[in-house]
């Protein structure tokens, strides 16, 4: 089964293209022991595999030495030495600092655009909490933010909360003082938010933004609809949370379709017309709430492997990379059915 789909992947990429994108940022020289550095690509699909299985850098340095497929997919003979995972920690953190990530995503997907795999003609938009493990103990005075919350938060309560913050930092150092607190359903959260747009045919992963997590859906979903880089007239999908004047404008200003739910307000239920509106796009915004959910089953997307904002916008696009090219072979297959 593995070695089926590893061979189906290794057809669907160029993977030439990709190493190309990563040797522009990846500083290989030699080394410590004066051994040559290992090649960018062959590192890079070791942070695939570990996302596709949900390893640590230790796993997946066992899992490549003892398995025969994870060895020929990375590209290693039997006789080759396996990367050890500090080597592995080093590769991630040299491109999280360059944005290298990000690139190596538009790589990847333009190739899946190119086979009809993604299509750019409709996009829906979500956002989904990433809790962070290393969180404050004891009572905290942080502002705590509502989920979907419209105003933007205020200066008082942004100082509030950076002050805390520092004295976070001196009295409990293993804190991830860049993630943040959510009261989402009643529930809360520390962590930070994953902002994403996913083609509507789908549901494959366009844009990622990442963003501490008490920052509102609704005052990002321009950026991740920027970063999608959408064929102009786009229709733009989104649930009732995103609803608010200033983006519906924001779309049409941009030359997309606003196809945002309506939101009933205070003493003024929703139109016949409007309701009816949010019955025919449910029935493809839950295309997005299928992404996260698989993500989350899948490659443990629920919870922040490493430390920081940066770090963690890493594994929210590594889980992108692995989401799509799982589902690839699949639409392959569906779409050749299509054409019979």
């Amino acid at each position: 089964m593995k070695s089926t789909f590893f061979t189906q992947i290794n057809k669907l990429v160029d993977w030439s293209a990709v190493e190309t994108v990563i040797e522009k940022y990846y500083c290989k020289g030699q080394s410590v022991a004066g051994r040559p550095s290992y090649p960018g690509l062959l590192l890079f699909k070791m942070c695939l595999l570990q996302t596709w299985y949900g390893l640590s850098d230790y796993e997946v340095e066992e899992k490549v030495n003892d398995s025969l497929s994870f060895m020929q997919f990375v590209g290693l003979q039997l006789e080759d030495e396996v990367p050890d995972h500090s080597v592995i920690s080093r590769f991630r953190t040299g491109l999280t600092k360059q944005d290298a990530f990000e690139k190596i995503f538009e790589q990847i997907n333009a190739q899946l655009e190119s086979k009809g795999l993604i299509v750019k003609t409709g996009a829906i938009v979500d956002a989904t909490v990433t809790d962070s493990p290393r969180k404050p103990k004891g009572k905290t005075t942080y502002v705590i933010a509502d989920d979907r919350k419209e105003e933007q938060r205020s200066e008082t309560d942004t100082k509030e909360e950076a002050v805390q913050k520092q004295l976070i930092k001196i009295t409990q150092p293993g804190v991830d003082t860049e993630a943040a607190w959510l009261k989402k359903a009643g529930k809360l959260h520390y962590g930070y938010k994953k902002h994403l747009c996913t083609d509507e045919a789908e549901g494959m992963v366009t844009a990622i933004v990442t963003t501490a997590a008490n920052e509102s859906d609704m005052h990002h979903i321009t950026d991740v609809v920027d970063k999608s880089k959408l064929k102009k007239g786009a229709r733009v999908k989104a649930d009732k949370g995103y609803a608010s004047s200033a983006n519906r404008q924001a779309l049409k200003d941009n030359g997309f379709k606003d196809n945002i739910m309506h939101k009933a307000a205070k003493n003024k239920p929703l139109t016949v017309w409007q309701a009816k509106f949010n019955q025919i796009i449910s029935r493809t915004r839950y295309k997005a709430e299928r992404t996260i959910g698989s993500m989350k089953r899948w490659f443990r997307a629920s919870a922040a492997r490493y430390i920081g904002l940066a770090k963690t916008h890493t594994q929210h696009l590594m889980e992108a990379i692995a989401y799509n090219l799982y589902r690839s072979p699949g639409i392959v297959a569906k779409n050749a059915l299509l054409i019979r």
